[in-house]
């Protein structure tokens, strides 16, 4: 059987981050990560599922909205992936990110579909937690200016 390619990354090596993780046909992968795999530190669930309704509501609502195609999380919790259409540059990417995370952190009010109606699991959303997060991965990409 074949591998798929995530699992062909050697995650001994990966730090938190922002990496291209591969390109199929005009759709393009990128890893967000927020954690250093292996080490112990994850995202918890809450965080994880607050910050996927967040960030999802806002690159959906970006100037890029017509290029986002799926922002989710990874199971491993170390980070989320982003899957954009390759008109639009990875530096444009990074900075739509960084208003994003922006937009997350000064948001003052209820999760975005944080309902019954609209959620699977609504009772498992916490701003807090992914304000937190999302602070800590903004720290992140304000190096970032090279894409692996």
């Amino acid at each position: 059987m074949q591998r798929i390619k995530s699992f062909e990354v050697d995650h001994t090596k990966l730090e938190a981050g922002f990496y291209i993780s591969r390109i199929d046909g005009d759709i393009i992968t990128y890893d967000l990560r927020f954690c250093k795999p292996n080490t112990g530190v994850l995202l918890d669930h809450e965080t994880m599922h607050t910050v996927e309704h967040m960030i999802a509501t806002y690159a959906r609502n970006s100037e890029i909205a017509d290029s986002v195609v799926y922002f989710g999380p990874m199971g491993c919790q170390t980070g989320f992936y982003l899957l954009v259409r390759d008109n639009v540059k990875p530096e444009k990417v990074v900075d739509v990110l960084r208003d994003v995370l922006k937009q997350t952190i000064a948001h003052d009010g209820e999760v975005f579909g944080a309902s019954e109606i609209e959620c699977g699991n609504y009772r498992t959303l916490n701003l807090k937690k992914a304000q937190i997060a999302c602070e800590g991965y903004l720290k992140v990409l304000r190096g970032v200016d090279e894409y692996k």
